[in-house]
């Protein structure tokens, strides 16, 4: 069973003659034009295409074209990166720098999505001196080790990924990078081994290539690089991510169908649909609304990670009960939604102190308390520590976050707009624009068994 519907999947997704031609014709083409920009320039530099179209492990209807600018190490970042930029706003269309650790520019050529990225040429990893100078030494290890009838393999696994939505290392998604799924089949040799041993992975699973020493990891998901034993190629892997993985591969292997690798499109419900779901909850939903900032997606979305947990945290220790911190993006807006208990806090609370035996904190605790004008019963001794009971400051979530969040760190871009911040009560996210995220915050489906 597993094995047809794999080979329908290989059939959409892999290139087909006339694909590779066209695409080899724009490689030549823009590689032709970037080293023409060179030359003009007396650079001396040397251009690669690496990434999924240099590998043959890209898909059909979902591919980049990555052409790195390598620079000698004498050259300075600020050097490499302008030039870069210069020579992609020349070349592409719809030209967009970006800057993340390193400067580099994307945009189109000839219809085609395609990054230019400067890097320093260096033959082995200890020589680096920023991230991607790496990349030009994966795409060789990939091409040495992954044998011809794996290409295919990889296909198949990249598109699993993308139907269950891990794929992608990018910050939006948090999930399986291109190499990372290279050499998870390099290492296992198909996507049926793979996902058979997947089944019983477990947090910080940790895999390696090569006997080399190297590091621990504090993540979910560890793959040391073949090519750099001090870096775990599977870092961006986040939990959610790597729960949903597991419990795709164990699915899979119960039941495989052609949904793993194409779901059906999410159908919103409607807004009557959404209020009664969340009537049967007996939760309180808010909302923090904040202008979005106008930068990247690889920028943008840490800084949403941070500002969720901030609010998350600042919530609960003023005694809050938090039971969700989720997010919505649309093209203007931030959505930062909480789901709390619908409740008051009580108006006093008690405030635990030292244990009686540690003397010297006690005196400090009782002087910092005994004259308070929070303090409502003063301090007292109770099964061998000192206690006080305090007023507290916020009884309404809703006050505590029109108050609190100001105060706040969100991250470096949303900071800029948090004065402007807004909080909305549930009527103000059940809106048409927002049925889409409800349905799937709501529903609780996997993609597969839409």
């Amino acid at each position: 069973m597993s094995e047809s519907i794999e080979k329908k999947v290989l059939e959409v997704i892999s290139p087909s003659k006339d694909d590779r031609k066209k695409l080899e014709e724009t490689i030549q083409d823009l590689k032709k034009q970037v080293n023409k920009e060179i030359t003009r320039r007396k650079l001396p530099a040397s251009i690669e295409i690496v990434g999924s179209t240099a590998k043959d492990t890209y898909l059909k209807n979902n591919l980049d074209i990555d052409l790195f600018i390598r620079f000698p190490t004498t050259f300075s970042k600020e050097n490499i990166g302008r030039n870069a930029l210069e020579t992609g706003r020349k070349i592409l269309e719809k030209p967009e720098g970006c800057y993340a650790e390193h400067p580099y520019i994307r945009g189109y050529f000839k219809g085609y999505k395609a990054e230019i990225v400067p890097c320093y040429k260096i033959e082995k990893a200890t020589q680096k001196l920023s991230a991607v100078d790496r990349t030009p030494l994966h795409t060789k290890y990939v091409k040495t080790h992954l044998k011809e009838p794996q290409k295919q393999e990889v296909r198949l696994f990249k598109q699993f990924l993308r139907g269950i939505g891990c794929y992608g290392a990018e910050a939006e998604i948090e999930g399986f990078s291109g190499y990372l799924c290279e050499i998870l089949i390099i290492k296992y040799g198909s996507f049926e081994k793979l996902i058979k041993n997947v089944k019983n992975w477990k947090i910080k699973y940790t895999i390696t290539l090569t006997k080399t020493k190297h590091p621990t990891f504090d993540t979910p998901l560890v793959f040391i690089d073949p090519v750099d034993n001090n870096r775990n190629v599977a870092s961006a892997v986040s939990k959610e991510k790597y729960e949903l993985f597991i419990k795709a591969c164990r699915d899979y292997l119960k039941k495989p169908r052609v949904t793993f690798f194409f779901p059906n499109k999410i159908k919103s419900w409607s807004l009557e649909k959404i209020k009664s779901e969340i009537k049967k909850q007996k939760n309180l939903y808010l909302g923090v609304k904040i202008v979005k900032p106008d930068i990247i997606a690889e920028n943008l979305y840490p800084q949403i990670r941070k500002a969720t947990r901030s609010i998350w945290d600042v919530c609960e220790r003023y005694n809050f009960t938090i039971n969700d911190v989720t997010f919505y993006v649309n093209k203007n807006t931030i959505f930062i939604i909480i789901k709390t208990k619908k409740e008051h806090l009580s108006k006093t609370m008690v405030h635990e102190g030292p244990p009686i035996k540690l003397e010297d904190n006690v005196e400090e605790f009782i002087n910092k308390w005994k004259n308070n004008p929070k303090v409502t019963k003063k301090p007292y001794k109770k099964n061998g520590r000192y206690y006080v009971e305090i007023k507290r400051e916020y009884i309404d979530i809703r006050v505590f976050l029109k108050e609190q969040i100001k105060n706040l760190s969100l991250g470096k871009h949303i900071d800029e707009y948090k004065q402007k911040y807004e909080v909305v009560e549930l009527k103000d996210l059940l809106k048409n624009n927002l049925r889409g995220f409800w349905t799937a915050y709501l529903d609780k489906k996997k993609s597969w068994d839409r």
